[in-house]
This record gives structure tokens, C-alpha cells and sequence, in this order.
């Protein structure tokens, strides 16, 4: 990975954006896609898409969407102590949020620093004192407002916005990184990386290219993003969570060994052509993949399902420990992943997207 790509990866899992609150990266995404495509789109929740034209007017419509909103909270109460009681924004495993360091961001914009607190064992709920699994509305948020009149003197208010503080770094031998916010910065990136590849080169579809909104909180973004751009194929560009800690055999998800090739998750089972279409681009250009089967979905799940059915699939990476503040991701498997990317856009002419969709 060169040096303006780990830039971008930098800036990009380090802006703080959840589900609702995507404004820091749909202005870092309008600015790097505009030199890049055609026009730039908004839907009404705020998801943005580059458009790549196309002057045959039956070429294909080929849409590739990440998401922007990452796990975090929403502030629900100040309590009389001047800390704060919150709602999740996301999937969050209790056991990882206490004792972190966030930024709450209020809506004038200002932020602050605050952290989790930590539930004392003797405090937790268990028969005769025994430590038992915490929830998260149990752990409280804390600015070091003396009060809750203090808290709301600057500006706080239910309803402000929680994300992980967190800086983005490489492993000592340089072929991983951990940041927060893979899921799904790295979609992000992909997909701005790519366009600026394909700047210039001529394309066989009209591409729809950029990120949506609200996808943790239940892959809410999607269907107007695709309902107002109307795609032939949907393809999510999203993170997985990686199952390899104690055994690669029969898990799926192994940092290392190239991008995903999802074949089935709750909410979509991939079209048999189109996964054939995918394992030929993969194994034609040489492209590292792996299998995926997941336990939970992406916003390939929602797009499937509108405008009388649009085939949809995953072009993924898997990572460590999403969800946290901590995340560990390979600089391999994005490599692969992007030039997936690209070799699937680059190969749906019309000819072969109505193979796909009839066969």
C-alpha cells in the first residue's frame, strides 16, 4: 500500500460519522468524487453517488454502494450528575464499550471529549455478586460535567451523537492496519479509489458509484438510493467481520486470503450467475478470494428486493473486531477487493449484465 492510499485510509476511518450523522463523510466523499464522475447526487437521507455517463443510452445501469455510518450512540438523557445515559447505533458487544474514549458532537457542531464509564463488578446484576454479561444501558457516558445544568451550558442536548476516538496506525510489519471504522470506511475508500482510476477510461455502463446511510441501524438507506437511481445490479461494497482467531477450518473470513466471495447471509443468497460472473473476474485477473458465508447482512440484502428485484451482490473484505474501537484489517485483502472492484465494472457490458439477470 503506498503512502496516498494509507493517507486516505487514515482520513477516512478517522472521521466520525453514525448512523444519521454521515455529514463528515459525505463532505469528504462529494469533494473526492466530483473531479471524478459526470455529476454528483444526493438522496432525501443523505446517501451521495457519483454518476459516470454513458452516451449509448441501452448501456447497463451498474450501481456500487458502501455505507458511511459507523457504530456509535445517541445521547438520551443528561442525568442530575452531568453524565449521560445513551442508545446504541448499531450492533454493540457490551463487554467492548466500557473504559473508551469518544467524541460527542453536538448540533451546533462543537465537540467534546468524553469516556465510558465502567460498571464495578460488585455493581453488576447476578446472583450472590457474580459478574454477569453488562448491558449497554448500564454504562453511562461521561464528559466530567459536574451537573446536568453544566452539561446543557455547553450546548449538550439529547439527541447529540456519540463516535469512538480513535487514530488509525499500521502493524509493526506493515501488512496490517488497525483503525476503527473499517466497516465501512473501507467501501468508502474502494470506492473512491476506483473512480479515480477509471477516470478516464471509457466505460461499458452508466456507473452509480458512492455510499449510503444508515446501514447499521438496519440497512435503511438503501432502498431510496436505489429506487431513485433505478441500477440493473446492485453490488454493496462493505466489511465482515472475520472469523479466524482460533481456527481457519470451516469458518469463513481469514485476514490474508483476498477478498470475499459471499454466497449466502440471512437476507440474500447470491444469484447463481452473478456469483459465477464474479469467481470468473476474480480468478481471470488472478484476484485473491475467499468464500463468505455470514451471519448478518449488508445493504446488498435491502437493494435485491426493490424495483421489482435488482441482482445484488458483495464485494468484501473481512476484518477483526469490528464493531469496537479496535479494528484489524489487511492491507492484502483491500488490494484485492478494490481490483475486484474495478474488473466487475469494467466487465458488465449489456451483453453480459442480461446474461446475468436472464439467463
Amino acid at each position: 500500500m503506498n503512502d496516498k492510499t494509507f493517507n486516505l485510509v487514515k482520513t477516512m476511518t478517522e472521521l466520525q460519522a453514525t448512523s444519521g450523522f454521515e455529514n463528515n463523510v459525505r463532505d469528504v466523499m462529494r469533494e473526492k468524487m466530483t473531479p471524478n464522475v459526470d455529476e454528483v447526487v444526493q438522496d432525501g437521507l443523505g446517501g451521495i453517488f457519483g454518476i459516470r455517463n454513458n452516451a449509448d443510452t441501452n448501456a447497463p445501469k451498474i450501481m456500487t454502494a458502501a455505507h458511511m455510518d459507523e457504530v456509535g450512540f445517541m445521547l438520551a438523557a443528561i442525568n442530575d450528575n452531568g453524565l449521560f445515559s445513551v442508545r446504541p447505533l448499531g450492533g454493540w458487544n457490551p463487554f467492548v464499550v466500557s473504559s473508551q474514549r469518544f467524541t460527542l458532537t453536538t448540533r451546533s457542531g462543537q465537540t467534546y471529549p468524553i469516556i465510558s464509564s465502567s460498571v464495578s463488578p460488585h455493581l453488576l446484576r447476578g446472583d450472590n455478586h457474580q459478574n454477569a454479561t453488562p448491558q449497554i444501558n448500564d454504562i453511562l457516558f461521561d464528559g466530567g460535567f459536574e451537573s446536568a445544568a453544566e452539561a446543557r451550558e455547553f450546548g449538550i442536548a439529547p439527541g447529540d451523537y456519540i463516535v469512538p476516538d480513535v487514530e488509525t496506525i499500521k502493524t509493526a510489519n506493515g501488512k496490517n492496519i488497525i483503525s476503527k471504522a473499517w466497516d465501512n470506511r473501507y467501501g468508502c475508500t474502494a470506492v473512491l479509489e476506483t473512480l479515480g482510476k477509471l477516470k478516464d477510461t471509457t466505460l461499458p455502463n452508466t456507473l452509480f458509484a458512492g455510499a449510503n446511510v444508515q446501514e447499521e441501524v438496519g440497512l435503511r438507506g438503501t432502498p431510496g438510493a436505489v429506487n431513485m437511481l433505478k441500477p440493473d445490479l446492485f453490488f454493496a461494497v462493505d466489511c465482515s467481520a472475520a472469523n479466524d482467531l482460533e481456527t481457519t477450518k470451516g469458518t469463513f473470513g481469514h485476514l490474508g486470503e483476498g477478498t470475499l466471495i459471499r454466497i449466502y447471509d440471512p437476507r440474500l443468497v447470491t444469484l447463481p450467475r452473478l456469483k459465477e460472473f464474479l469467481l470468473d473476474t476474480a480468478s481471470d485477473n488472478n484476484i485473491p478470494y475467499q468464500y463468505f458465508v455470514s451471519q448478518g447482512g449488508t445493504d446488498a440484502g435491502a437493494a435485491q428486493t426493490e424495483n421489482n428485484g435488482i441482482p445484488s451482490s458483495v464485494i468484501g473484505v473481512c476484518a477483526r473486531y469490528i464493531h469496537t474501537h479496535q479494528t484489524m484489517f489487511s492491507i492484502r485483502d483491500y488490494e484485492a477487493a478494490k481490483e475486484l472492484l474495478e474488473k466487475t465494472i469494467l466487465g458488465l457490458d449489456r451483453s453480459t449484465v442480461d446474461t446475468i439477470i436472464k439467463g
